[in-house]
């Protein structure tokens, strides 16, 4: 019995052999970088230091500030003096364009006030120049009330031929005397 025992153990024992553990080779597989980001070209056509796709004026140089635009300098309050024809307090129609301009001047200064002073030539009564550059005064007030300035804005003030801008001695010096100035007080 023994010696059948140990045919069996050898039997046993020599068919089977010794499973090796089997090792997983592991697989390496390249990662792809991952894409570097494109970079953006910069274009400043104006070279004002904005790129262009923020840029609200690209073909003016300009300020970071104002979006890359220009500066906006408000310029000078600019008048001129209001021109009548003898003897008249109507208002001439080539002065329509300047009170136009005047008006929206005006409106750009709400804390101002304005002086609208009436002048006439030399010829006639004192009494009638005096009522005639009043008259030309109120004539340019109304024109601008009428166009949406405040009467309270506007003080008008007559003064005759005191004050002319040239001597009165020849026909054009005197139509450059029937005038309305205007003056702001800042």
């Amino acid at each position: 019995m023994l010696a059948s025992i140990f045919a069996m153990t050898v039997v046993l024992f020599t068919s089977c052999k010794s499973k090796k553990l089997a090792v997983k080779e592991e697989v390496v597989v390249p990662v792809a970088e991952a894409p570097k980001p494109v970079e953006k070209k910069v274009v400043d056509t104006d070279g004002d230091g904005v790129a262009d796709d923020q840029d609200d004026c690209p073909q003016e140089k300009g300020l970071a500030k104002n979006n890359g635009c220009p500066e906006i300098i408000e310029k000078a309050f600019v008048y001129q003096n209001i021109q009548f024809e003898f003897n008249s307090s109507v208002l001439k129609t080539s002065s329509y364009a300047f009170l136009e301009d005047l008006t929206q001047q005006i409106k750009k200064h709400p804390e101002a006030t304005f002086y609208l002073n009436g002048h006439s030539s030399s010829e006639g009564t004192d009494l009638r120049n005096m009522m005639l550059s009043a008259d030309r005064a109120n004539a340019v007030k109304a024109y601008l009330v009428n166009n949406g300035i405040p009467n309270s804005k506007l003080i008008t003030k007559g003064f005759g031929e005191s004050m002319p801008l040239v001597p009165n001695t020849s026909e054009a010096n005197k139509a450059l005397n029937r005038r309305v100035e205007i003056k702001p007080s800042f």
